[in-house]
C-alpha cells in the first residue's frame, strides 16, 4: 500500500476490484433511498393516503418514514462502526450490504393498505428502519477501507470513489424508475409497478456480497493488534485536525464496545465532521432525491417528467465527484468544501426560478439542474477523506461513520419532510432555496472556524 522507507518504491493503491467491491454497497444503499424518494408520491397513495389528510397529508408522512430510518443511522454507525473497528473491516462490511439489499427488496414485496391495512405503513417503516441500521455502518466501513487502501497523496481521489457511488446509485434509481413509469400506465405503475425497482436490489446485493467475499484487509487488521500506521498524522495537514498520539493504555481504552467507546472519539470532532458536511448533505438530498416530489406537489408537474428532471442532476454530480476528490489531494479539501457551499448559496433561488419559468426551455432546464448536481458533487467529492482524516484508525470506522449518519439525520433525511411540509403550509415554492442556503450557511461556518485541535 506504500512505499518501503528509504527506498524509491512507488506507492500502490487498491486493485479496481477492492475499490468496486468497497463502494458497491453504497450504491445498493443509495438505488433504494433515490428509488424511495422518486417513488414518494406512489407510496404515499398505496401505504399512507387512506389514512386522510389529502395527498399532501400522505407525502408528509412518507417522508416522515424516510426520514425515521436516517436517524437509526447513528446507532448503526455506532454498532457495526465498533465491530468493524474491532473485528476488521470485510466481514462487517459483507453483513451490512446483505442486510440492506435484502430489506431493500422486502420493500418491493409488502402488501398495501388496502391489503392488509393499517399494517401496511408500520411494516414499511420497520423495513426503512433496518435500512437506517445498515446504511449507518456501511458508509464508515466503506470510506475507512478505500482511505486506508489508498497511497499517501491520493486519500482524496479514493475516497471520491465512494462519492461516486453514491451519484450512480441515485442516477441508477431515477433511471430504472424514470424508464418503470415510462413504459407501465399510471395505474400500472401504482398498482404493481412500483415494486420493481425495489425487488431489483436483491440480483445487485448478491453481486455486491460476491465482490466483497474477495477484499483485501488494510495493514492494521493483517498484523498483530495495530501498526504504527494506525495514526492520522499524514492525514491531518488536509482538514485542519491535528492528531494525538495514541498510546498503548489509550488503545485498550478506545477498545471499549457500544456507545461507550464511540464518545472516546472525541465529539468536538464529531460536531465539526457534522457541520463541515451539512452543506453537502441538504444540498445532495433537496437536489437530487427531493426534487420530483417537489416538482409534482409544487408546480404540478407530470409524474414523468419530474422523475426525468433527477437524471441530468444526478448525472451533474456523477460527473464532478473524481475531479473535485483529486482537485482536494492538491489544495487540501476545505476550499473545495467551502466553494461548494458557497456556490449552492449563490445559486439555489436562481435554480427554483429558472425550474418556474415557463419560457425555458428543457435543454436550459436540463443544463441547470446538472450544474446544480455538480455543485453538489463540488461537495461530495472530497467529504469522505475530509472524514476519514478526521480520525484515527482504531477507531476511524466509527467516529466517520457516526459524524456522517448525523448529519444526513440531521440536513438530509429531515429534508423532505421539512420541505413538504413548508410548502404545504406556506405555498412559497422558495422553501428549498431557504433551505439549502442556510444549511451550507452553516457549513461555511463550521468550515472557516478554528478546527479542533489546531492552533492555527
Amino acid at each position: 500500500m506504500s512505499a518501503v522507507r528509504g527506498s524509491r518504491a512507488v506507492p500502490r493503491g487498491p486493485s479496481a476490484r477492492a475499490v468496486v467491491a468497497g463502494s458497491a454497497g453504497n450504491f445498493v444503499e443509495w438505488y433504494e433511498f433515490g428509488v424511495y424518494g422518486f417513488l414518494a408520491t406512489v407510496l404515499a397513495e398505496r401505504f399512507f393516503a387512506p389514512a386522510g389528510g389529502g395527498a399532501a397529508g400522505a407525502l408528509v408522512r412518507t417522508y416522515a418514514s424516510f426520514a425515521l430510518a436516517f436517524f437509526f443511522r447513528p446507532l448503526g454507525a455506532v454498532v457495526f462502526g465498533r465491530l468493524g473497528d474491532r473485528l476488521g473491516r470485510r466481514p462487517v462490511l459483507i453483513g451490512v450490504v446483505a442486510l440492506m439489499s435484502g430489506a431493500t427488496a422486502l420493500i418491493g414485496a409488502l402488501p398495501a393498505y388496502d391489503t392488509v391495512g393499517a399494517l401496511a405503513p408500520w411494516l414499511l417503516t420497520l423495513l426503512r428502519v433496518v435500512q437506517g441500521l445498515a446504511a449507518g455502518g456501511e458508509f464508515g466501513g466503506a470510506v475507512s477501507l478505500l482511505t486506508e487502501l489508498a497511497p499517501p497523496g491520493r486519500r482524496g481521489l479514493y475516497g471520491a470513489w465512494q462519492s461516486l457511488t453514491v451519484a450512480l446509485g441515485l442516477l441508477g434509481g431515477a433511471a430504472v424508475t424514470a424508464a418503470t413509469a415510462t413504459a407501465l400506465t399510471d395505474a400500472q405503475l401504482t398498482s404493481w409497478g412500483w415494486r420493481l425497482p425495489f425487488l431489483l436490489a436483491l440480483p445487485l446485493g448478491l453481486t455486491a456480497l460476491w465482490l466483497r467475499t474477495g477484499l483485501p484487509e488494510p495493514r492494521p487488521f493483517t498484523a498483530h493488534g495495530w501498526g504504527r500506521e494506525d495514526a492520522a498524522a499524514s492525514l491531518a495537514p488536509a482538514v485542519g485536525v491535528a492528531p494525538r498520539r495514541v498510546g498503548p493504555r489509550s488503545r485498550v481504552a478506545e477498545g471499549a464496545a457500544g456507545a461507550a467507546g464511540a464518545a472516546r472519539i472525541g465529539w468536538g470532532a464529531v460536531g465539526v465532521a457534522v457541520g463541515c458536511v451539512s452543506g453537502w448533505a441538504a444540498a445532495g438530498y433537496t437536489f437530487l432525491v427531493v426534487l420530483p416530489s417537489y416538482l409534482q406537489l409544487a408546480l404540478h408537474a407530470d409524474v414523468r417528467h419530474a422523475l426525468a428532471a433527477a437524471v441530468p442532476a444526478n448525472a451533474g454530480f456523477a460527473a464532478a465527484i473524481l475531479p473535485a476528490g483529486l482537485l482536494s489531494d492538491r489544495v487540501g479539501r476545505r476550499p473545495v468544501l467551502l466553494a461548494g457551499s458557497l456556490l449552492v448559496m449563490a445559486t439555489a433561488l436562481p435554480l427554483l426560478g429558472l425550474l418556474r419559468d415557463p419560457g425555458a426551455s428543457v435543454a436550459v432546464r436540463a443544463s441547470a439542474l446538472a450544474g446544480a448536481g455538480a455543485i453538489v458533487g463540488l461537495m461530495a467529492g472530497p467529504g469522505p477523506a475530509l472524514l476519514a482524516e478526521m480520525f484515527p484508525a482504531r477507531v476511524r470506522w466509527t467516529g466517520l461513520g457516526l459524524a456522517y449518519a448525523l448529519s444526513n439525520a440531521l440536513f438530509a433525511g429531515c429534508a423532505g419532510l421539512i420541505i413538504t411540509e413548508a410548502v404545504r403550509r406556506t405555498g412559497n415554492p422558495d422553501v428549498p432555496a431557504y433551505y439549502v442556503t442556510a444549511v451550507c450557511a452553516v457549513s461555511a461556518l463550521a468550515l472557516l472556524r478554528r478546527p479542533v485541535g489546531r492552533k492555527s
